[in-house]
């Protein structure tokens, strides 16, 4: 070594360290150098290029997010914001299979049209910022890796892009026959060659494409299914991950987890106050599956569910049937269709029926006008649908379709839609075989944001409601998900491992507010959340975050994931 070089390049001192196994912590310091931990103990001594003095600070392993929808963004924003502000340092893109690789260029504007609907992204932001230099999915992951980014990065491989790979517009439309499932499943074993984190995709009647048609996943048998995960397996490796329709079994989750070896991660798995028990029942098979050797995990949320929406793109209830002629309109065709009293009986008919699981579930006390359009409107801005129903002596359904075509569609509501029972959310945060996870991140950027959910998981459940200790909930948000996926050496505060260091005040630590900012291609607005109490963030050892938030040009710090081990 340079005997004129210092030492470290980073050292942290008298810091409260959860190195992420779960152990009680300790005040120690942390050395860094070359991007990995040097050395973790007390008294650490020699020069640094940057000393940080922790004393009254905790320093955990920085946050693995393993939802998240970043597959657009990153080729545009290498900070992929907000999340590396809010404590993450490696984040896994391409759930639900909702990805833009493989991608033929004359797929390119329907998968971005699929998108709009589906994660409810603006068609004009993904074509001003969407940066296409690939084909295939190796080409996507070069690309990335050209690129560079602020974090961690590790891709799926998306059922819905290879499903419109292979069969054009048909993916949205038909079963799969033979040649088209096995130039699939040569497409995914070939994206696992590549690096590959695993094979994502969704059976959810939730996930609409463009004008309402089911996003490609969704037209996919069980031979299809099995083809593909079996595919992905092929090298021993890989996760296969799925947001779960209701018809999708959980027996039928655990015999793909059986026939390929490989973990099935089950998402979403979020409580609902009009069925209760659904989400326990996922769990104890999930819980009976892995007691019988195949390993499921239940993808969990620690936030409430709540999610901003206007008529023109109403993602709560896009999952009704009664709902779905409505997918294929908009402007004054879908006005005249909201207003048509046939339609509003058919959409209360189905609310009112029983069901295993729905986003809205008739709760209008729980939907509320953020923002009207018109200023004789104001004073129903902040009162839910129910009481303005109450108060006019109308039914809730009419109350809001009349107010949003009076507004020609802009109203703005807010709905809370699940896990808002926080005693249920708390025995599926503890579950053994639930993963804290559903970040969302990148998706939904003007109705939605979950980003912070890692801040949350450390301040509300863990300080306030003492639902687990600090230590639990450092290790389910750093060395669990590492463990899940492979990623040997993240996670966890070892000397040798890579430096993904989040410091925080665990006195404060916390997300703050929803607000707007306008910062996406275009100006478009998106829908964020500031940290709290988070005093830095490093990344292979480069501080990409401070207490202002993001770096104003943060380094490119992250590395493309693309080993992982079985």
């Amino acid at each position: 070594m340079n005997a004129q070089a210092p030492m470290f390049d980073l050292l942290i001192r008298n810091a409260l360290v959860f190195d992420g196994s779960g152990a009680p912590p300790l005040v120690q310091d942390l050395a860094v150098r070359d991007g990995r931990i040097e050395a973790i103990g007390a008294r650490l001594n020699g020069p640094a290029t940057q000393v940080v003095e922790a004393e009254g600070l905790a320093l955990m392993p920085g946050i693995i997010v393993s939802h998240t929808h970043f597959d657009a963004q990153i080729t545009w924003d290498s900070g992929l914001r907000p999340s590396p502000a809010l404590g993450v340092t490696t984040a896994v893109i391409g759930n639900c299979g909702f990805t833009i690789a493989p991608c033929r260029p004359a797929d390119r504007d329907l998968t971005m049209r699929n998108l709009t609907q589906v994660e409810g992204m603006s068609i004009d932001v993904l074509r001003q910022g969407i940066e296409w230099g690939f084909e295939s999915f190796p080409e996507y992951l070069a690309q990335l890796r050209r690129q560079g980014c602020a974090i961690n990065v590790a891709a799926y491989i998306g059922h819905s892009s290879v499903r419109t790979y292979v069969m054009g517009a048909d993916a949205a439309r038909r079963v799969a026959n033979d040649a088209e499932i096995a130039q699939m499943a040569a497409l995914v074993s070939d994206a696992m060659a590549h690096g590959a984190v695993g094979f994502a995709s969704s059976t959810s009647p939730a996930h609409n494409g463009e004008g309402g048609l089911p996003m490609p996943s969704r037209l996919a048998d069980e031979r299809e299914m099995a083809a593909l995960v079996t595919a992905m397996g092929g090298r021993g490796r890989g996760v296969y991950m799925l947001t779960k329709g209701a018809h999708t079994s959980v027996s039928f989750l655990e015999s793909l987890a059986e026939q390929s070896g490989r973990p099935v991660m089950v998402a979403a798995l979020l409580h609902n106050s009009t069925n209760p028990q659904a989400v326990f029942d996922d769990l104890d098979a999930i819980a009976a599956a892995n007691t019988r050797g195949h390993r499921l995990l239940g993808q969990v949320s620690c936030c409430p569910l709540t999610m901003d929406f206007t008529l023109a793109s109403p993602y709560p209830v896009e999952g009704l049937r009664s709902w779905q002629p409505a997918l294929a309109l908009s402007g004054e065709a879908l006005k005249q269709l909201l207003a048509e009293p046939s339609f509003r009986d058919g959409v209360r008919a189905e609310l009112a029926a029983p069901t295993t699981f729905r986003l809205f579930n008739n709760e209008w006390d729980k939907v509320q006008v953020v923002e009207v359009a018109r200023p004789e409107h104001a004073r129903f801005e902040q009162m839910s649908v129910a009481d303005i129903a109450r108060a006019e002596g109308r039914d809730p359904l009419d109350v809001m379709l009349d107010l949003a075509i009076a507004e020609d569609l802009r109203t703005v509501f807010t709905a809370q839609l699940l896990n808002s029972d926080e005693q249920a959310v708390s025995r599926m945060l503890n579950h053994p075989n639930s993963i804290v996870s559903l970040s969302d991140a990148g998706a939904h950027l003007t109705f939605f944001n979950d980003a912070g959910f890692g801040l949350h998981l450390l301040g509300h459940w863990a300080r306030e409601r003492g639902t687990m200790s600090l230590s639990e909930a450092v290790r389910r948000l750093t060395s669990h998900p590492a463990s899940v996926f492979g990623m040997a050496d993240r996670g966890l505060l070892r000397a040798g491992l890579a430096a993904d260091l989040l410091l925080f005040d665990p006195a404060t630590v916390g997300r703050g507010p929803k607000h707007r900012v306008h910062d996406l291609p275009g100006g478009a607005a998106r829908l964020t959340t500031d940290a709290i109490g988070v005093h830095g963030v490093w990344v292979n050892g480069q501080q990409i975050a401070g207490p202002d938030g993001l770096l104003p040009q943060p380094p490119r710090a992250g590395q493309l994931l693309t080993e992982f081990t079985s």
